[in-house]
C-alpha cells in the first residue's frame, strides 16, 4: 500500500531533476507523512497523515 495521507490525499510526486546543463533525470519527491494514531470513524487507527494536516488541526490524535 503506497504511503498517502488519509486526510489530504498527499503522496509522492514525480518530475525531473534538472542539472545546470538542463539534463533531465526522473526523480520523486515524498510528502512529509507521519504515522500517527488518530480517530477514524470514532475508532483509533494507525494511519499516514501529512504534517500539514497535523499542524492545522484537521485530525484528532489519540
Amino acid at each position: 500500500m503506497p504511503r498517502k495521507c488519509v486526510v489530504t490525499g498527499k503522496g509522492t510526486r514525480s518530475g525531473n531533476a534538472r542539472s545546470h546543463a538542463m539534463n533531465a533525470n526522473k526523480r520523486t519527491w515524498g510528502a512529509n507523512l507521519q504515522k500517527v494514531r488518530i480517530l477514524v470513524n470514532g475508532k483509533p487507527k494507525r494511519v499516514w497523515v501529512s504534517a500539514r494536516a497535523l499542524k492545522s488541526g484537521k485530525v484528532e490524535r489519540v
